[in-house]
């Protein structure tokens, strides 16, 4: 059977690339290509002599805590004379209100091993091309007639390489020695190998702890000779090699045989070319089918659409770039989602310390990763950030009775996906004291219902919990007659004439009224009443002295503005509380809030938070400068994964993963009753282009083209909505009818 064709992104005149490449193999893991079915995950150097793949894996996190160190802190009966002290003009009574514990932080997120192709007689002088299909999730490396691919199956959750005219001799090996890995790791291995069929394992196990991790991977061979190493397998003269690599987290001895037995069974008896043509086969139609469901067409020059990605990000005012890294976004943001959704490094690492432990920051980060789930149509990133809640909504429950002594839950601002508790917390990141967290993480969810025209009964409970905490916590009012949130806290900033724990976040505020709002809406009439009233008595937003929406709706709390976060702005976005349709004057003042927001360290979640925001509110110019400052800050890796700093500093997946967001909140937005076009297209980096496969969240699908002074817009409703139009000319309304085409067409 001949070997299936390799996977190639061509530059095509007719649109853009669905996939990138690079004339060389990755020098760093930072620039090897990713793959992952949201579990397992795969970083490919794509080096034709020491062939390595990164293995990565959603559970594999380092066990570091002794019993009882993330309890979440039994503070509910102290909580009132915390809440006494604040309200009567104590600013810093918060920073003494905790158990004394150091800050302790989430298990940290690790890689598993190396595969090796190592070829033990290289030909020289052959020019290297790897690149990455984002259409199928394949990987390939050429040079010369060797060929090696690799994707992560979304259909069988396994890792596969396919290796082509491997060279004479290769060396096949598992190899757990990756950058950071602690002294104390045990490692064993084991190899069995007969009929051209090799079974490779690599056990680990963690320093002082029972629990370990376990790499198999099945070696297939279709001729030649193979014989054993000190550290693996020597094949001589085969024309193909499969590989198929699961890793398994245990506690305890684990034994390898069962799956063994399931990689045999998905190997098949036909050998590894038509093995490798049916996993690819089973896969692309998950992963395909996702990915191609929204696509965006800036025109680019064709010429450009031809180059690698490295040379791309050499010009970053091009139409190229932006097309490239909208595709490697929904790519990236697919792949790392699945038994999670993605972690600060999406689903990848190189190395054991991955910064801030590689886990899930709910105060911002994942927010701004999971923001285009809805609009760009990726489900499967909904339904991996419901799954995380799932598993975690009892430990949700013990924070809210620990800290607070409420019903109800109150999730955390860190987690590593096993733990849900709060417990990483000091006195400058009180993060036990944010209540805003449960409302963030379900508002995607909440939006997918929307979407779909559906009520989720788990949603439904969930929101119906939320507004338990919230019922059980608002009990103090201030001298205004307001319901006051005490304590709070505006992530991850403090107030001037404040400290970190206050009263009245903004954000707070806005949480704790869409959640009431949202559990209203669910609830039965007697209690949706009871929650509406009591989301009426919390106080309105604050107007500061420079006429910008304020941070805390306090007296005598200052803005610092000089910040990454802008957690007070979470009434403009993610939320439509403020927008300049609807609450004209506050939009001003959010608008002029903004203005005066500074950068502070450059992060890359940053500067895209703010060009979200700036597009909610209309600002093109602003989002523009936000999209500029990614673009130019040299923020991408050659993998086109991003990084936390400019200069490519951390590893981080923020902004690979939002800035798809961006792209599509600039040029639609929708709400159940509206639709908004061409709210805020970036100035000179989207002059002309065609987005389509948008959803909208009153149940359209929507195909938008423009160019300078037009558009045209094709809705596809699958139920009746009456909605308004924001169009550049004006505002009317829309009767849309159920599986009625509607065209919209500018004046």
């Amino acid at each position: 059977m001949s070997a299936p064709a390799p996977a190639s992104p061509p530059a095509s005149p007719a649109g853009p690339v669905h996939g990138t490449w690079e004339p060389a193999p990755a020098a760093r893991w930072e620039d090897a290509f990713p793959a992952g079915n949201g579990r397992h995950g795969a970083l490919v150097y794509g080096d034709p002599v020491d062939d390595r793949v990164i293995v990565t894996h959603h559970t594999l996190v380092r066990p570091h805590h002794a019993p009882g160190d993330t309890d979440p802190p039994r503070l509910a009966d102290r909580l009132p004379a915390l809440q006494d002290a604040l309200l009567s003009g104590d600013p810093t009574a918060a920073e003494t209100f905790t158990d004394g514990r150091p800050l302790r932080w989430i298990q940290p997120f690790h890689p598993g091993f190396l595969t090796r192709v190592l070829d033990e007689a290289p030909a020289g002088g052959r020019a290297v091309r790897r690149e990455a299909d984002f259409t199928t999730g394949v990987v390939t490396a050429t040079a010369g007639p060797r060929a090696s691919r690799v994707l992560v199956s979304r259909a069988d959750d396994v890792l596969v390489q396919y290796v082509t005219e491997p060279g004479p001799r290769v060396h096949v090996e598992l190899d757990h020695r990756l950058d950071g890995a602690p002294p104390g790791l045990t490692a064993g291995r084991g190899i069995t190998t007969a009929h051209g069929e090799t079974v490779l394992t690599l056990r680990a196990g963690y320093p002082g702890s029972t629990l370990g991790y376990t790499g198999v991977t099945l070696v297939l061979t279709d001729t030649g000779r193979t014989t054993l190493t000190d550290r693996g397998i020597r094949v001589e003269g085969a024309r193909r090699l499969l590989l198929l690599t699961r890793v398994h987290r245990h506690d305890g001895p684990h034994d390898p045989a069962g799956e063994t037995a399931a990689l045999r069974a998905l190997a098949g008896e036909d050998g590894p070319a038509a093995a490798y043509a049916r996993l690819l086969a089973r896969h692309t139609a998950l992963h395909g089918a996702a990915y191609r469901r929204v696509a965006l067409d800036l025109a680019a020059d064709p010429a450009e659409r031809a180059l690698p990605g490295s040379a791309l990000l050499a010009r970053p005012a091009g139409p190229a770039l932006l097309e490239r890294l909208f595709a490697a976004g929904r790519h990236h943001l697919l792949s790392s989602a699945g038994l999670h959704p993605p972690r600060l490094c999406g689903l990848w690492t190189g190395d054991w310390d991955t910064a801030w432990s590689g886990g899930f920051t709910t105060d911002a980060n994942l927010a701004l990763q999971t923001a285009s789930a809805v609009a760009a149509d990726l489900p499967e990133v909904t339904e991996a950030l419901r799954t995380l809640i799932r598993g975690q909504r009892a430990d949700w429950r013990d924070n809210a009775r620990a800290v607070f002594g409420t019903r109800g839950v109150v999730a955390p601002a860190h987690t590593d996906g096993e733990s849900g508790h709060t417990y990483h917390f000091d006195r400058e990141y009180p993060l036990h004291l944010w209540t805003a967290a449960a409302d963030w993480l379900l508002l995607p969810l909440l939006e997918a219902d929307e979407a779909d025209g559906r009520r989720d009964p788990w949603l439904t409970g969930m929101l119906l919990e939320l507004a338990d905490f919230y019922e059980d916590f608002l009990t103090r009012t201030g001298p205004d007659g307001h319901l006051a949130v005490v304590p709070s806290y505006s992530p991850e900033n403090r107030p001037r004439g404040g400290s970190w724990g206050a009263v009245n976040a903004t954000m707070d505020l806005a949480a704790a009224r869409h959640a009431l709002t949202a559990a209203a809406d669910r609830a039965p009439a007697g209690r949706a009443a009871r929650l509406r009233a009591l989301a009426d008595r919390l106080p309105p937003y604050r107007v500061n002295d420079d006429g910008a929406l304020a941070e805390w709706a306090w007296p005598g709390l200052g803005d610092r503005y000089d910040h990454r976060h802008l957690s007070h702005l979470y009434p403009v976005w993610p939320l439509d509380e403020i927008t300049p349709y609807d609450t004209p004057e506050q939009a001003r003042a959010a608008a002029r809030a903004l203005a005066l927001r500074g950068h502070e360290n450059d992060s890359a979640h940053g500067h895209l938070h703010q060009g979200l925001i700036a597009a909610r509110l209309g600002d093109a110019a602003r989002t523009g400068d936000a999209l500029r400052r990614v673009l130019g800050g040299d923020f991408f890796h050659a993998s086109l994964m991003s990084a936390h700093y400019p200069k490519r500093d951390v590893y981080n997946a923020d902004a690979a993963h939002a800035l798809p967001a961006l792209l599509v909140e600039a040029l639609v937005r929708s709400t159940p009753g509206r639709l908004v076009l061409l709210p805020a297209p970036p100035p000179g980096l989207c002059a002309r282009g065609r987005l389509t496969g948008v959803r909208t969240r009153f149940g359209a699908r929507l195909d938008l083209a423009w160019a300078p002074g037009e558009y045209r817009a094709v809705l596809r409703p699958a139920r009746d909505a009456d909605v308004e139009l924001c169009a550049p000319e004006g505002r009317r309304r829309l009767a849309l009818r159920a599986g009625e085409e509607h065209v919209l067409v500018s004046p």
